[in-house]
């Protein structure tokens, strides 16, 4: 394998994120490697393997670690020692840990291998080749691989991936974020499918303002509002220091269980 490419990748666990993988591998256009899946979410697998040409599903796990030179391993944390443990792996595979919260010493000690194994945080956004893929530690092949799909970035230890991987446990609170605005909306007679264009739209322009690097963040929310006007009202009023300090606080817990 050269150093920086890759020419076969197996994927242990195809859910969302294997899927996203899978997609933005294939949707780039130009050369890719051979995906081998687990057999497992069956409907995922097949669905993948007749709509990509060189996609294939195994027919168990073994066959998918024999088959390939790089292994992403995406299964339910949970489930990990049930799906891995009695596989025998070579050490010269590279390993791709999605799993958040089963550290790289754990996951050598169910393999039982000395095979490279680096810790990734991909998100869906991979499948549109938009989403900066945090890694740990840095590996020229895996980094390689990430950089196709949005950008790679490489921190040093697990404790700062760790930190990384709660920042991504509040993705869904945005979500629910918005759909309460939408609620609220709702509540006071706008219709639904209004609400929700109008909240998506709203949102929308503030994910395109986030591509304007020149400005830090805390910069942004300054000149997005104007003194005792709107904005800084709802800012200041309910995204108060008490708000803020309870927002840490579920981090900091996420955190400590992440370690």
């Amino acid at each position: 394998m050269e150093e920086d490419t890759v020419q076969r990748i197996g994927i242990i666990g195809v859910g969302e994120i294997g899927r996203a993988i899978v997609e933005g591998l294939r949707n780039g256009g130009g050369a890719s490697p051979e995906v081998f899946l687990s057999p497992r979410g069956a409907r995922t697998t097949a669905e993948l393997s007749e709509r990509y040409e060189g996609v294939q599903v195994c027919a168990d796990n073994q066959a998918v670690l024999d088959r390939s030179e790089v292994v992403i391993i995406a299964v339910r944390r949970q489930n990990h020692h049930e799906a891995l443990t009695g596989l025998k792996m070579n050490d010269d595979k590279t390993v791709v840990n999605l799993m958040a919260g089963v550290a790289t010493d754990d996951l050598r000690r169910t393999l039982d291998t000395g095979a490279t194994i680096v810790r990734a945080i991909p998100l869906p956004a991979v499948r549109e080749r938009r989403s900066v893929t945090v890694t740990c530690p840095s590996h020229p092949v895996v980094d390689a691989l990430f950089e196709q799909l949005g950008g790679a970035l490489p921190v040093a230890d697990e404790a700062a991936f760790n930190v990384f991987s709660a920042l991504t446990g509040t993705l869904t609170a945005h979500y629910a974020y918005l759909a309460t605005l939408t609620s609220w909306a709702t509540g006071h007679g706008i219709a639904p499918d209004a609400a929700d264009r109008y909240v998506r739209g709203l949102f929308q322009n503030v994910g395109r303002s986030l591509d304007d690097k020149t400005r830090p963040l805390h910069q942004l929310a300054a000149d997005h509002e104007t003194p005792k006007g709107n904005n800084e009202r709802i800012r200041t009023t309910w995204f108060d220091p008490a708000n803020a300090a309870a927002l840490k606080k579920a981090l900091d817990g996420l955190l400590a269980d992440l370690s």
